[in-house]
């Protein structure tokens, strides 16, 4: 299922390096391209499920995503 949902993402085909940006701030731009894709659910359950470190997934950046997985431990 994951190669399904990656090919399928709004991503496809653009620079990598727009998703790893160094510094929040500039994630936003990466973001904007999330806010539209039809996969990023997807997207950001596999970041949260491999522990992604780095770069934005999902819509997300790390530090969001270390929130999520708070949030989701506190609910649990």
């Amino acid at each position: 299922m994951e190669v399904i949902w990656r090919s399928l993402g709004a991503c496809r085909g653009l620079d990598p390096e727009m998703f790893f940006p160094e510094t929040e701030d500039q994630a936003d731009v990466a973001k904007m391209v999330c806010h539209g894709c039809d996969v990023r659910i997807s997207c950001l359950e596999h970041a949260l499920a491999s522990r992604e470190k780095v770069g934005v997934w999902g819509g997300t950046t790390e530090r969001e995503r270390r929130r999520l997985i708070r949030q989701r431990r506190r609910i649990a």
